[in-house]
């Protein structure tokens, strides 16, 4: 189970952390994604962190101002978020594919949390 936290809505040029409590699976383990849906818009990837947490990959919107982590102790995803706009405004989901190490794709992840709203005034 995945279960997501941190959304809300903030100012242009704002911040915020979003968070996913991992249960039932390690998540240091998996590769583990962040995934975001606009309105009338597909889901996206937008940044990845792989297993052994050592690497991590981004969407180009993001490169630069949003960050992808993990506590293993607390088995908890983090992204934090930069200088946010608008055009960031979305439902944002953590995400796995578990028993492989590819990351996930949203055809591929078979783990899903419930969602955060962000939205960017």
């Amino acid at each position: 189970q995945l279960v997501e936290s941190g959304g809300g809505l903030v100012q242009p040029g704002g911040s915020l952390r979003l968070s996913c409590a991992a249960s039932g699976f390690t998540s240091f383990s998996t590769c583990m994604g962040w995934f975001r849906q606009a309105p009338g818009k597909e889901r996206e990837g937008i940044a990845f962190l792989h297993p052994g947490g050592g690497l991590t990959h981004y969407a180009g919107s993001v490169t630069g101002r949003f960050t992808i982590s993990q506590d293993n102790a607390k088995n908890t995803l983090y992204l934090q978020m930069n200088s946010l706009s608008p055009e960031d405004t979305a439902m944002y989901y953590c995400a796995t594919r578990t028993f492989s190490s590819l990351c996930p794709t949203a055809a591929s992840a078979n783990y899903w949390g419930q969602g955060t709203q962000v939205t960017g005034s």
